[in-house]
């Protein structure tokens, strides 16, 4: 797909494409000038991490028809703003990672430390 890496250092692999994540709706965490909110987080989404999403205005669950966004449910994979997950972090309801599909820009904004604590160990 490209060159990017992930946080492991690795070429970055896909997140979701059932839901179709990702800044370019291709399934990868991929970012780049136009991602003002820099979608490079793949997470598995949890019922703590949906409420709060939508405690913080962002309603993660409801479906979006004309955006032809699907809502989460527990269990997608999701590409999610750096910055949302560590204020999820902050407050213990950070969802699980992905790292092999975790951008590498995602160590500008999270330690790499915190994301292998919150990592996926199995699908």
């Amino acid at each position: 797909m490209t060159d990017a890496k992930n946080v492991l250092g690795t070429p970055l692999e896909c997140c979701c494409t059932s839901p179709m994540t990702g800044f370019y709706r291709d399934g990868y965490c991929n970012t780049g000038g136009q991602d003002y909110g820099s979608h490079v987080v793949c997470v598995k989404v949890t019922p703590a991490f949906l409420q709060f999403s939508k405690a913080q205005g962002n309603d993660l669950s409801t479906p979006v028809p004309m955006y032809d966004f699907p809502g989460l449910k527990t269990g997608d994979r999701w590409c999610l703003c750096a910055s949302r997950w560590q204020e999820a972090f902050e407050i213990g309801v950070a969802p699980p990672v992905i790292l092999a599909a975790t951008h590498v820009r995602a160590l500008e904004a999270i330690a790499l430390e915190d994301l292998q604590k919150h990592a996926l160990t199995s699908a």
